[in-house]
């Protein structure tokens, strides 16, 4: 019989990817974000076979996988290629991403590098949420621009009061702000599907854990 709660992705263990593949990834390692705290990226991802599939396969009733992966030169040339993988965290971010789009009432748009990152893309430098599949670069809501101070405080406003505990980066310019789209996080959460293999040897670290594996 069929299970009626199957994801219709298989779910990968990275330990288990090819040498290309973890060494681009790094499944499990840790790494430091921009305050200097232990990050340890994601295990389990979800093997996408093909842009046809990505593209066909909802996330939520408003939201498609493809949005999430739409990426440029500047990812790793491996990872513009098919099979591509993705953290399972990935249906997190769309769920949260579903309750803004229900309150704006129209489109949604993600920018391009805007969703997941691999930790070899060009814009990852340290630790991000882009890289656990739970962050969100948002360029434009219905035919609003988000490029501007208001628009960007505007929609804070509204995403906060829908979404306790996440992260948004204020309006700004240079490290740490935004001043052409909203960042939406929800921090370094994982998600390990009922499908995945044994987690033995991925418990959660700390700084002293790095300078273990430095040793």
């Amino acid at each position: 019989m069929s299970d009626p709660n199957a994801f219709p992705l298989p779910v990968v263990d990275g330990f288990e990817l090819d040498d290309e593949l973890r060494e681009i990834l790094r499944p499990g390692e840790l790494m430091e974000d921009e305050d200097g705290r232990a990050r340890r990226l994601p295990r389990f991802f979800y093997e996408v076979e093909s842009w046809d599939q990505a593209r066909g396969l909802p996330l939520t009733h408003n939201f498609a996988l493809w949005e999430f992966l739409d990426t440029d030169v500047r990812e790793v040339e491996r990872l513009r290629r098919y099979p591509r993988y993705v953290p399972c965290a990935i249906t997190l971010l769309a769920a949260h991403l579903e309750v803004v789009r229900q309150e704006v009432g129209t489109l949604v748009h993600i920018a391009a590098n805007g969703g997941y990152r691999s930790p070899g893309h060009e814009l990852s430098r340290g630790a991000s949420p882009h890289m656990w599949g739970t962050a969100v670069n948002i360029y434009r809501i219905g035919s609003d621009y988000i490029d501007s101070q208001d628009s960007i405080e505007r929609y804070t406003r509204i995403t906060r009061e829908l979404l306790s505990g996440v992260w948004i980066r204020p309006y700004g310019h240079g490290a740490g702000y935004a001043d052409d789209h909203l960042h939406i996080d929800l921090g370094y959460a994982g998600l390990v599907p009922r499908a995945a293999a044994s987690q033995e040897g991925t418990a959660f670290a700390g700084v002293g854990d790095i300078e273990e594996e430095a040793q």
